[in-house]
Formats: C-alpha cells, sequence, structure tokens
C-alpha cells in the first residue's frame, strides 16, 4: 500500500511545542518534495510549510514562520515538523503530502492526518 502516514499529533498548551513526523509506507519519500497542510473546523485546507527532495529549499507560511521548522533526516526516509510557541489557532488536522516541487500542483501521495490542539 502506497501511503504517506503522520505522527507526533497530541494536546499542548499554548507557548508548547509538539513535532510531527511524515513517513511513507510502500515507497521511497527521498525523491519528493513533502508539505504540510492543516485544516481547521468549518475553514478550508492551508499550506504550513514544504521541503524539497533533497532538503535544500524550505518554506512557511506566514502565520508559522519562527515558530515551525522543517526538516529531513540524514537517510531521507522521514521529513518533521518542530512546531514551537503554538497557538490556539494553530489547532487543526496536520496532513502531509507528497509531490514533484513545493508547488501545490501535482501532489501525488496524501496522509490521513494527525490533531494538533493547543488550548488551555
Amino acid at each position: 500500500q502506497l501511503q504517506l502516514v503522520e505522527s507526533g499529533g497530541g494536546l499542548v498548551q499554548p507557548g508548547g511545542s509538539l513535532r510531527l513526523s511524515c513517513a511513507a509506507s510502500g515507497f521511497a519519500l527521498d525523491y519528493y518534495a513533502v508539505h504540510w497542510f492543516r485544516q481547521a473546523p468549518g475553514k478550508e485546507r492551508e499550506g504550513v510549510s514544504c521541503i524539497t527532495s533533497s532538503g535544500g529549499f524550505t518554506n512557511y507560511a506566514d502565520s508559522v514562520k519562527g515558530r515551525f521548522t522543517i526538516s529531513r533526516d540524514n537517510a531521507n526516509k522521514t521529513v518533521t515538523l518542530q512546531m514551537n510557541s503554538l497557538k490556539p489557532e494553530d489547532t487543526a488536522v496536520y496532513s502531509c503530502a507528497a509531490g514533484p516541487y513545493c508547488v501545490t500542483q501535482g501532489l501525488k501521495y496524501w496522509g490521513q492526518g494527525t490533531q494538533v490542539t493547543v488550548s488551555s
């Protein structure tokens, strides 16, 4: 089965941190750019961050710049989203997706998502 699997979500208080991971099942993630999206109830999905297949380029939504960091491990098997200084408005289901580039077009694989809840 070809899929992406997210992990690391949970409940955290404002100002806290979480680390999300995205891993591929059934294929190699090495050749793909990996995106993180999030969707809160009643809102449309928004792009959070992306990292290229080489790990040499990253981008972030303005709302998370300076707080979130995306990275790939040395073996290119997983992609991590380190989320610091979390705010209640970060609450959403976070999903990773893989595609050829850090653009929204041509996304090939999606995960089911992991819930992040930021609340006191």
